[in-house]
């Protein structure tokens, strides 16, 4: 997974560059998986079980000045679904649902960026799951960015969706003797990501290769 999404990553950043027509009009975050979480709910007969993902990568690539310009690529590792409950766990890494070892990742990668409001963006592109990839808009907002104590940037964005399991191939259920299922179709979605700026990391290292170049010659 990771040599995948480091390859992802990379095509995000070049992608990003060339809508952009500049590097400097764009900035290019990676998710800080420490800050950042993948949660999800769905109804079991009369409640709601919560669960997560504990492993996931991606890169914004943000271009302020021209939003449309921007870029999202995201993998999450779906054997890392997490309910706090060990069996079923098992089971929705199983072929009833995820079928993990088949299909063992989840990726969105975007086509278009869209402004609505301020801090408001409406973001289109392909999500693959289960083996399904459908077109998806995602409501996004953008929390904000700040430096961090470390003489870093970091920038806020979330996502608060639903989508059909159903549409997704993900089809198990079982009825219930007075009527309906255990489960419900309808998943929520809430990804709330806490990302870090890499374009002055990619400046130094230009640096430092600078130099060594230099240092060559002399």
């Amino acid at each position: 997974m990771r040599r995948f999404t480091s390859l992802l990553s990379a095509s995000a950043l070049v992608l990003g560059f060339a809508l952009s027509g500049a590097a400097s009009a764009a900035d290019t975050y990676t998710i800080d998986g420490a800050h950042s979480d993948v949660s999800f709910q769905v109804r079991h007969i009369v409640s709601q079980v919560r669960g997560q993902f504990d492993t996931f990568e991606g890169t914004v690539v943000m271009d302020a000045e021209t939003p449309e310009k921007s870029s999202v690529n995201f993998v999450i590792d779906a054997a890392s679904i997490n309910t706090h409950n060990g069996d079923r766990d098992t089971h929705l890494r199983g072929e009833d649902f995820f079928e993990v070892e088949t299909h063992p990742e989840i990726t969105f990668e975007s086509s278009s960026v869209r402004k609505v409001s301020e801090g408001k963006y409406q973001v289109v592109g392909t999500l693959t799951m289960h083996g399904v990839s459908k077109e998806t808009t995602l409501p996004v907002e953008f929390f904000g960015a700040a430096k961090d104590p470390w003489g870093g940037t970091r920038a806020g964005f979330g996502v608060s969706t639903s989508l059909d399991r159903k549409a997704y191939g993900i089809n198990w259920n079982a009825a219930l003797d007075q009527g309906g299922f255990v489960l419900g179709d309808e998943i929520k979605i809430e990804i709330n990501l806490e990302t870090q700026l890499q374009v002055a990391e990619a400046k130094q290292a230009d640096a430092k290769q600078a130099d060594a170049k230099q240092a060559d010659v002399e």
